[in-house]
């Protein structure tokens, strides 16, 4: 994140303001470590919304998928999108009734970790079979996308202590916050808040979460980030 991007965050609620209303459906995205789930039940909890998490754990390959990486990469990518065709199958973006909702994960990322775990047949076919499923997903009112380096992933990585994460390859970690770096990059489908998720805590730290709170029911139309505590990434 950029000097001039820590520049960007929208002035907190001051006495006497209204609060804004929370997003109805909120999405929390960002790579492998950084927090996005805690995050989302955290603010599920808070906004008093529903909450629809990555059913990770219920994915057979994708201990495999860590042990072997590409061997295994084509059964874990299609199981974790028709996992996520499941999920979003019965939100309609035109349902005026359907309750507000926190998500851990966008479907547009699903392509993203394809094109990074894919070799060259294997996303042809994936491609051909996600434009079969023809998903029919809302779009965000806002995306809160998380950021931190490698380095910060793996320490989380380490402290979840999850058996199947014990050796993930720092280079895997790289290329997939470049992705996630690009990816967000150009995005424009719905609001975008980037948070530098080493400079702060939401998740543990009150004070952080109060804060990122008040900005996500601050956040419009755009793009906008959230740095309070600047910490420059490498």
């Amino acid at each position: 994140m950029s000097p001039a991007d820590r520049s960007t965050v929208t002035p907190l609620r001051r006495p006497g303001d209204t609060e804004p209303p929370a997003p109805r459906y909120l999405v929390v995205e960002g790579p492998i470590g950084v927090g996005k789930t805690s995050l989302a039940r955290r603010l599920a909890q808070t906004f008093g919304s529903e909450l629809m998490l990555e059913e990770t754990e219920d994915n057979p390959f994708l201990q495999r998928f860590y042990r072997t990486g590409r061997a295994a990469a084509l059964p874990t990518q299609l199981h974790f999108l028709f996992q996520r065709a499941r999920q979003l199958e019965s939100l309609r973006q035109d349902d005026l009734f359907r309750p507000a909702l926190v998500a851990d994960f966008l479907l547009e990322k699903d392509r993203l970790f394809a094109e990074l775990n894919l070799d060259r047949e294997e996303l042809s076919l994936y491609e051909q079979i996600f434009e079969k499923l023809d998903i029919d997903a809302p779009t965000p009112d806002l995306v809160v996308y998380l950021q931190a380096p490698v380095e910060v992933l793996m320490e989380r990585i380490a402290r979840r202590g999850l058996e199947y994460e014990r050796d993930m390859d720092p280079a895997y970690l790289e290329r997939l916050a470049e992705a996630y770096a690009r990816f967000f990059h150009d995005y424009a489908e719905a609001p975008l808040l980037i948070v530098n998720a080493a400079g702060i805590d939401p998740v543990h730290n009150d004070d952080d979460f109060r804060l990122l709170c008040e900005q996500i029911r601050r956040t419009g139309s755009g793009r906008h980030f959230f740095n309070p505590n600047p910490v420059a990434f490498a």
